[in-house]
């Protein structure tokens, strides 16, 4: 099988109609093995229960498998009429009616495998210019079993609401946050993971909701299981749990009333699996996320800025406050405020630079402060009075 080539999920579910060891698995085991090859946790190092050799597979390959497999199996313990292919593809289409569709032009006609097989590439490769791939498939691709679990929550319902998903990112983002702040020894890098799983979201507003509202938020034991492997995952990011976190887990496994015995399941689970995988997973520390995020993309931004240096320029010198706030950036920390008309101004002129419309897509804004520090530098010195050119 082939999943970067047409047809291949024909292919998929004819030979998962028969594999009884896929049909037969309960929902509860089924995410465990989902967490097993590392679809959980955001790194794909296998198909799910090996239901096809992975042979050279990459990982993008093999996350198109899991999510797919992800579907069919929620699909299969559902009571729908409605063919699977048909289905998903109706699924994604109301969600992208929620907010803008990062699918654009894939939703509407006919339905077939091969529109859902361009619907899954475009779900694994989404941001893929703007984040670099190791953040794009440690936070993003950590982030598809809300897609699973929004799609079971269709089937049951006949519909999904923006409501649903967005509590799900919600109190993602809340847990996410609860757990870095009860590391015992905090980096300057926690706050910037937090700005990346933020940008990574697609409905949540950013709006911080309270501990207790992220509870209760969490209805399902699958939802449950996931919120608290997620959070294993933040704490695990420096490479060890410290009592603190650990502590702080089993509070909210507690909190989630799952098992003792689930809760111990899934710190053992997260810790083996990434000493086990160390040399299969390029990113594990929150260090290297952010610090492996920023400098590819700052080069990223730096050759955006000169290749369109002369057009910037003169697009800049007709917003005159945007000039000021620029120049006066380079001296002193912007208020928020002044750092939001930045921001909008600077949109608004990238709509009019076809190079620089990667900038509008989603998540594109969390770049935005890398193009404030290179465009004084990287402008005629008119641009920055105080400039002090340096041997």
């Amino acid at each position: 099988m082939n999943p970067s080539a047409n047809g291949w999920i024909k292919k998929l579910l004819k030979e998962a109609k028969t594999n009884h060891r896929f049909l037969d698995l309960d929902d509860e085991g089924f995410y465990q093995a989902l967490r097993s090859c590392g679809f959980i946790y955001g790194s794909n190092l296998d198909v799910v229960l090996n239901i096809f050799a992975k042979e050279d597979l990459i990982e993008e390959e093999l996350c198109k498998i899991n999510l797919c497999l992800a579907l069919l199996q929620t699909y299969n313990h559902s009571k729908t009429d409605i063919p699977f292919v048909d289905s998903v593809i109706d699924f994604y289409t109301e969600i992208s009616e929620k907010k803008a569709s990062f699918f654009g032009e894939l939703l509407g006609g006919k339905k077939s495998n091969e529109q859902l097989e361009k619907l899954i590439h475009k779900r694994i490769q989404i941001d893929a210019n703007i984040i670099t791939k190791n953040f794009n498939y440690f936070i993003i691709n950590a982030l598809l079993y809300i897609d699973v679990l929004a799609y079971d929550n269709y089937l049951r319902k006949k519909h999904i609401s923006k409501t649903y998903i967005k509590n799900i990112e919600a109190s993602i983002e809340c847990v996410s946050l609860d757990v870095l702040n009860a590391k015992e020894d905090k980096n300057q890098y926690d706050e910037s993971l937090i700005r990346l799983i933020e940008s990574s979201l697609r409905f949540q507003d950013h709006t911080h909701i309270t501990y207790e509202d992220a509870i209760s938020n969490i209805k399902t034991p699958l939802e449950k299981q996931y919120i608290l492997d997620l959070a294993c995952m933040a704490a695990w990011t420096d490479k060890t749990i410290d009592s603190t976190e650990k502590r702080f887990l089993i509070q909210l496994g507690q909190d989630f009333n799952i098992d003792t015995q689930l809760i111990k399941q899934s710190l053992e689970t997260v810790n083996s699996f990434y000493t086990t995988n160390k040399e299969n997973i390029a990113v594990l520390g929150s260090k290297n996320i952010v610090q492996s995020f920023y400098n590819n993309s700052s080069k990223m931004v730096k050759k955006l800025i000169i290749r369109n240096s002369k057009r910037l320029y003169k697009e800049l010198k007709d917003s005159k406050e945007l000039m000021v706030l620029l120049t006066q950036s380079t001296v002193r920390d912007l208020t928020a405020e002044e750092q939001k008309k930045v921001q909008d101004q600077l949109l608004d002129i990238f709509k009019s630079i076809p190079s620089l419309a990667i900038f509008l897509l989603p998540g594109g804004a969390i770049l935005l402060p890398l193009v404030v520090k290179f465009i004084p530098k990287l402008l005629p010195s008119a641009f920055d009075e105080n400039r002090i050119e340096e041997d």
